[in-house]
């Protein structure tokens, strides 16, 4: 009994002698409570929705009247005005709106004549969750115009015809560019942060030091190959996942250069954050501790799973610097939405100032390690 109370006493002061340990694992379940909590299941808020009003008679006005009064009211969109329906199109496909409503010529007369007056709403399909709120939203509008309160001598009725931009898109298809980037994660976490603490643990580095290698190229080195492992990985997961969900977009030319950029880019942005976060930490347990809260962190607010627009305000700041925000729309945008370069070279920039930052960070705290 002796013998096994000090081997209890052993572990007991190991991990005591870490706080930041204790820490981890105390916070830990409170962030996933708070984290998906509000990650999932949230309703839709202060999504944008393109208005192209070609008609502007009397009952076009009634509908822009409608519009403002959901974004005064439930907030479940923004009105965007346009006069152009294919700038409106286009800004839906990139992701700058998500949908666009089109009011088409002659709208209001054919109202007054009971001459079939429709109305278009563009969606992007790629997201099922926007899209059926959209969809929800703008039927009850069009319900609501079909029957006013007060009943007027004029009889209308205005019909909805939802226009869907892409074929119908299966969860697993749209849970794809989120695993890719969740892969290269965590063969980032595994191959690059628990490598590298180990190693150091070990006193490796200290052994490269006594080499003519300077302490920048060491870290070049590191860095390097970090994002080599997580390139290949991308990659391969990439493929096969395209292939199990049914993704034949990745064979074209132009979706395989850019997939590649964001594979290459992401790759490094996030090999980069995590060397910074391990360059000062000297205890081993303690990253094994801290992955499971950043992959909450960083993979759950990233729209992966549900759309950014029905997080609360302080989880839409979190999603607004993660670079896991825009590795997944870049990838959803050339895998589900056939995009160019054109709608992802936003993402592409924010993950090369993200990468440029993070390791002009890490390489005086390591020079300060050592």
């Amino acid at each position: 009994m002796n013998r096994m109370m000090a081997i209890v006493e052993r572990e007991m002061r190991k991990f005591f002698r870490s706080p930041a340990l204790m820490l981890v694992a105390m916070i830990f379940p409170l962030v996933q409570l708070i984290v998906l909590g509000n990650a999932f299941g949230g309703k839709i808020r202060d999504a944008k929705l393109g208005l192209v009003d070609e008609d502007g008679g009397t009952q076009a006005l009634k509908i822009r009247e409608a519009f403002d009064s959901v974004h005064a009211n439930m907030r479940t969109f923004e009105p965007v005005y346009y006069s152009d329906e294919k700038k409106a199109v286009a800004d839906v496909r990139n992701g700058k709106i998500q949908g666009a409503v089109i009011i088409p010529p002659q709208y209001s007369r054919r109202v007054y004549e009971q001459d079939q007056p429709k109305i278009g709403l563009v969606v992007d399909n790629s997201d099922n969750f926007m899209t059926s709120t959209l969809e929800g939203e703008l039927t009850d509008i069009t319900v609501a115009l079909n029957n006013p309160t007060v009943e007027p001598r004029i009889l209308q009725q205005t019909v909805l015809q939802i226009v869907e931009l892409y074929p119908y898109i299966e969860y697993m298809k749209y849970l794809l560019p989120g695993s890719i980037a969740l892969a290269m994660f965590v063969s980032v976490m595994i191959g690059g942060g628990m490598l590298y603490i180990d190693d150091k643990a070990r006193g490796v580095h200290e052994g490269y030091l006594v080499t003519p290698i300077t302490k920048a190229e060491l870290v070049l080195g590191l860095n390097a190959a970090g994002a080599i492992k997580a390139v290949m990985t991308g990659v391969v997961i990439t493929v096969i996942g395209s292939m199990l969900a049914g993704v034949g977009t990745i064979f074209r030319p132009g979706t395989m250069l850019g997939l590649l950029l964001m594979i290459l880019l992401t790759s490094i942005a996030f090999n980069t954050m995590m060397f910074l976060l391990m360059v000062r930490v000297e205890d081993p347990l303690v990253p094994r501790a801290i992955f499971g809260i950043l992959n909450t962190l960083l993979f759950f607010p990233s729209g992966s799973v549900y759309p950014i627009q029905a997080f609360p305000r302080w989880l839409r700041v979190i999603a607004a610097v993660d670079p896991f925000t825009f590795a997944v729309h870049g990838f959803k945008s050339l895998l589900l939405k056939e995009t160019g370069l054109v709608a992802i070279w936003p993402d592409m920039v924010y993950l090369s100032v993200f990468a440029i930052i993070t390791f002009s960070i890490a390489v005086p705290l390591f020079k300060r390690t050592l």
